[in-house]
């Protein structure tokens, strides 16, 4: 019974993810800084554009390291 309750807790981590990740991204062109950070790379000659945001990638990945390392010591292991 104790494989079905670690796997009942692994959905449930995977489903709020997910959940997370949708209101994210319905909500993606709202978040005022994303996108324009000072680091992003932008750019257009003629008709070709060229983005790249280094500044936004940096923060959304320190942003998931922590929570990525906070989770565990919330769920007690």
């Amino acid at each position: 019974m104790a494989a079905f309750e670690s796997f009942g807790k692994l959905l449930v981590l995977v489903g709020t993810f997910i959940l997370l990740l949708g209101v994210s991204l319905m909500f993606w062109t709202k978040i005022p800084f994303i996108g324009n950070l000072p680091a992003d790379i932008f750019i257009q000659k003629g008709s070709f554009r060229f983005f790249f945001p280094v500044a936004t990638c940096l923060v959304i990945s320190a942003l998931l390291t922590f929570l990525i390392n906070i989770l565990p010591r919330l769920l007690g292991k």
